[in-house]
């Protein structure tokens, strides 16, 4: 349940967008990025990629391309409980390139188990709707999608929920896994500071639980979060309930993990060296790519490939491992869309400069997922 950020270096002047005397420049950068960032395909800040079915968000290939396979998606801990705006990006490149995506967010918990478990469930509710009755917006019927090969993507702890999936269950598991950034750290590992992190939530909760952002950070209203953005001076007029409902979903995880912390919880369920014995005696998928990066110190790839190898052979599948340049954050990062307005600003200047970082590590890691489930096609 690792989570990291990269560092980065903003200098005062370009912080000066953020000034009070700038709050029209402030107003416009936060809008345009929040409400670009799930846009993809659509040029429209109201054209998503995504449509919600059920509780999954579903994710079909471009208009007129029919699809060839599925891919069940997870993101990472706390980042997959809105994928839709974490993994836009390298979704929208796997729909491309032929798949539909049915993507679960699930909230972050030390109870990897009953995680596993409850995606499978909520996967599969979805998946019955869809042989029901299609993607008619899509143009895409239950027919074409029922004998499709079903294949899943996890990063990070996705990853993790991904093989324990297919340890938990032997019927209605994919044909094949793509697992990105595996890790399975113990909690004292993957949390720092986690021993001394206890005590001190129990007696803050308390606290907590009186004050007022608190209740409004579980309040799922959009107006409380308009209201807690305007507290801290984030000014959004042409407020949207979707960036609204994306954000609540990050917020609303943290009382949760406080309270399992708070009431004791002191390791991940299973253990970590438990999750390693069911990878060995239990695992059913047949084919699994392990895709790791080059510059990533929590991944831990070359320990799970030792673990799954002799089970993998066992079954009769195969087992590849490969190495892509990149990091943790790879599979997470988004393509920015910016259209300078009438008169160039300092947000303009800033959203120009971290638009031209490369997304090449994302489209590289898309594409060999993509051409490794082909291969597997008959």
């Amino acid at each position: 349940m690792a989570l990291i950020a990269p560092s980065s270096t903003i200098s005062p002047k370009s912080l000066a967008i953020f000034d009070s005397k700038n709050a029209t420049n402030k107003k416009k950068f936060f809008v345009r990025m929040v409400s670009n960032g799930y846009a993809g395909r659509g040029a429209s800040r109201n054209e998503k990629i995504y449509k919600r079915l059920d509780s999954c968000l579903v994710v079909p290939p471009p208009t007129g391309k029919k699809p060839k396979a599925l891919i069940k998606f997870l993101g990472g801990a706390f980042v997959g409980a809105a994928p839709e705006v974490t993994y836009s990006y390298l979704m929208e490149l796997l729909a491309k390139e032929g798949y539909l995506i049915v993507s679960v967010p699930y909230n972050v918990t030390f109870d990897h188990e009953r995680a596993a478990k409850e995606v499978y469930e909520r996967f599969h509710s979805c998946m019955e709707m869809l042989f029901s009755s299609g993607l008619p917006y899509a143009n895409i019927s239950a027919s074409e999608l029922v004998n499709l090969p079903l294949y899943s993507v996890g990063h990070s702890n996705g990853a993790l929920l991904q093989l324990l999936v297919g340890c938990y269950f032997a019927e209605k598991i994919p044909k094949a896994n793509a697992v990105v950034s595996f890790n399975n750290r113990p909690a004292s590992e993957a949390v720092p500071y986690f021993e001394q992190l206890g005590p001190a939530v129990s007696q803050v909760m308390p606290i907590m639980e009186a004050s007022p952002f608190y209740s409004m950070a579980r309040d799922v209203s959009g107006n409380a979060w308009k209201t807690l953005l305007d507290t801290t001076g984030t000014l959004v007029q042409e407020y949207d309930q979707e960036i609204m409902m994306s954000l609540n979903k990050f917020v609303d995880q943290l009382p949760s993990v406080m309270g399992q912390v708070s009431q004791g919880t002191s390791e991940f369920r299973p253990t970590p060296s438990e999750n390693r014995l069911f990878f060995k005696q239990s695992y059913n998928v047949p084919h699994t790519l392990l895709v790791k990066f080059s510059n990533d110190a929590i991944d831990e790839t070359d320990t799970v490939e030792q673990i799954l190898s002799p089970r993998v052979d066992s079954i009769g599948g195969t087992l590849k491992k490969i190495t892509l340049s990149g990091n943790h954050l790879t599979p997470c990062l988004q393509e920015l869309k910016w259209a300078v307005g009438h008169q160039y600003t300092p947000a303009d200047a800033l959203a120009q400069s971290l638009k031209s970082i490369s997304l090449n590590d994302t489209r590289v890691l898309a594409r060999t997922i993509s051409d490794w489930f082909q291969d597997l096609q008959p």
